[in-house]
């Protein structure tokens, strides 16, 4: 295919900014970027890349599945690290930082690993595109020196995915997902019951053939609530199929299931953030 100039010459800086580095740990989930950043490091430095794969209540295990299969494929090192942000102090009652105290428990734990195996460089996936909405763990980031060699590259998720297509990658259509603790309110309490329920709940959907979609979890007194967001053009498969969906959502625990017609969107939970609190994390 045939690539736009500019976004080849981020990429010849991606690679320049890896080749540098002689030995580089990348915090590695299987999303579209940071398997970009995985595959073009362990082109350029070999076994000198090196990927570390959270395991967490908090990250669905298909798609942990889907990033051992690609190192497994790739020919990469992978190392897996038990997380433990949910032992973070505030974490489970879920503040409007949360994601600042999860991605400063989590990197805390894969720069000790990183060390460990002589990598003093840990990179993780965050793009050019990443510094929107609301994101507290960005600053955690920065405060621990994790280097994001996509970001500086200047790489966007659409030039991302073009690259996919590029190398043949297979992941150039998957959509974007985040933690499983982004599907609770602020203020509720997290619980790693909770968090298996929103990933059983989303298996549900993704069987039904929704690729993009998210279950957001309201714990009412009554019950908890499942709030489903999916595109648009998905809301006739949701109705068609809606009591389907409303059985076993009841099995995994949910006693109400509802779907929000606003649609899929990014960080929706952020919603009832004032501006004051939306721009606290830079």
């Amino acid at each position: 295919m045939i690539m736009n100039e500019d976004i080849l010459n981020k990429y010849a800086v991606l690679k320049q900014i890896l080749t540098d580095a002689g030995r580089v740990a990348v915090a590695f989930s299987g999303g579209v970027d940071s398997v970009l950043l995985l595959k073009t490091a362990h082109d350029v430095l070999g076994d000198e890349a090196l990927a570390f794969t959270a395991v967490s209540p908090a990250f669905p295990r298909w798609e942990r599945e889907e990033a051992v299969e690609f190192c497994r494929s790739e020919g990469i090192r992978q190392i897996l690290i038990e997380s433990h942000e949910m032992d973070a102090e505030g974490y489970r009652e879920n503040p409007k930082n949360r994601c600042y105290l999860c991605k400063h428990a989590l990197f805390s734990s894969l720069k000790e690993a990183a060390a460990e195996h002589g990598c003093a460089y840990l990179a993780d996936g965050t793009n050019a595109d990443d510094s929107g909405d609301y994101r507290p763990g960005m600053k955690a980031l920065a405060e621990m020196g994790i280097r994001s060699p996509l970001k500086e590259a200047g790489l966007t998720k659409q030039e991302i995915r073009q690259l996919h297509r590029m190398l043949g990658l297979p992941f150039a259509e998957k959509p974007s997902y985040a933690c499983l603790a982004t599907r609770f309110c602020y203020g509720q309490t997290i619980t790693a019951e909770k968090l298996s329920m929103v990933e059983q709940a989303e298996d549900v959907l993704r069987g039904l053939g929704i690729e993009q979609e998210r279950v957001r979890i309201h714990q009412e007194e009554a019950g908890d609530l499942a709030r489903i967001e999916v595109l648009p053009q998905d809301f006739a498969r949701i109705l068609e199929n809606r009591e389907l969906i409303a059985q076993r959502f009841k099995e995994i625990g949910f006693i109400y299931t509802s779907l929000d017609v606003t649609g899929y969107r990014t960080g929706s939970m952020n919603e009832g953030l004032t501006r004051a609190e939306r721009e606290s994390w830079r």
